[in-house]
């Protein structure tokens, strides 16, 4: 029973963001499923010789058992969880030291399969060209001013055509936002960061992206207020050097070898112990 707690409570924070008492009824057949197979999987693992020399920290253990704290907002939310999973704090840490041992198991195994090369991501970046194009996105600023009736709207409009008209140089423009802008972005200058299609509202994508570099639209209406929109940069279009994604391919490829070989080993202990209990 305190085994099956620790896996609810562990699961209900993995799979939905909440403690199991929050759970809906589908939601928590959904855990006991993934529960049962999760706990034959784990059984497995600790029962492999790989398990047998695993030694977990005390500060290694003492800090999963901080984290596990820090998801609730109070001490007492996190008492009152243990005690609907029927878990006193020598069972939490029991099961998290579990865990714990689990984790290593696997990254010891992990740890076995061959590094990934520039090499590699390169093969990879080469044979996979689809998957590094890169939509057309414009680096962008606004100013934002909103109303309430049709006199803070005019007033707005006023506002934000006289400011188009002297707003030469991104420095001008963001000094004018910190001003002006109702947004929060205005602490930043009116920055929007790096914008691609389908990110801003619909009434304000086609002048955002019809834009050239340094120009400023027309005043634009969203539902939240009055815009006026500055380019800042163009991003075209076009495959992503492979100086830019090399590190990140590596990494990736690096993942999966890992999350293979986890796999194909705990597939190797299921087979053993059919292996061992067949006639």
């Amino acid at each position: 029973m305190q085994a099956d707690g620790y896996l609810a409570l562990k699961l209900s924070w993995e799979l939905f963001r909440k403690g199991p008492d929050a759970l809906s009824e589908p939601e928590r057949h959904r855990l006991d499923d993934v529960a049962r197979k999760q706990d034959g999987i784990e059984q497995r693992i600790l029962g492999s010789a790989e398990a047998a020399r695993v030694v977990v920290p005390a500060a290694t253990l003492a800090a999963r058992i901080a984290e596990i704290r820090q998801r609730y907002p109070s001490a007492d939310e996190f008492a009152l969880d243990l005690e609907h999973s029927r878990l006193t704090m020598a069972d939490l840490e029991a099961a998290v030291e579990r865990d714990l041992r689990i984790e290593a198991v696997l990254d010891k195994v992990a740890s076995t399969v061959p590094a990934v090369s520039l090499v590699d991501a390169e093969i990879y970046y080469r044979l996979h060209p689809e998957a590094f194009e890169r939509p057309e996105a414009r680096r962008l600023r606004h100013i934002l001013l909103t109303f309430d009736n049709d006199r803070e709207k005019e007033k707005a409009l006023l506002t934000l055509q006289g400011l188009r008209k002297t707003l030469k140089g991104s420095e001008r423009f963001a000094d004018a936002a910190l001003r002006h802008s109702q947004c929060p972005t205005a602490m930043d200058g009116g920055m929007l960061g790096t914008v691609r299609r389908q990110q801003l509202y619909a009434a304000l994508e086609p002048a955002a992206f019809a834009l050239k570099v340094d120009e400023i639209s027309a005043v634009l209406e969203s539902p939240i207020g009055l815009h006026i929109i500055r380019c800042d940069e163009i991003l075209p279009d076009g495959r992503l050097p492979f100086a830019e994604v090399g590190e990140k391919i590596v990494e990736r490829l690096t993942d999966k070898r890992r999350r293979e070989a986890q796999r194909d080993w705990i597939k190797a202990q299921c087979t053993k112990k059919t292996g061992a209990e067949a006639p």
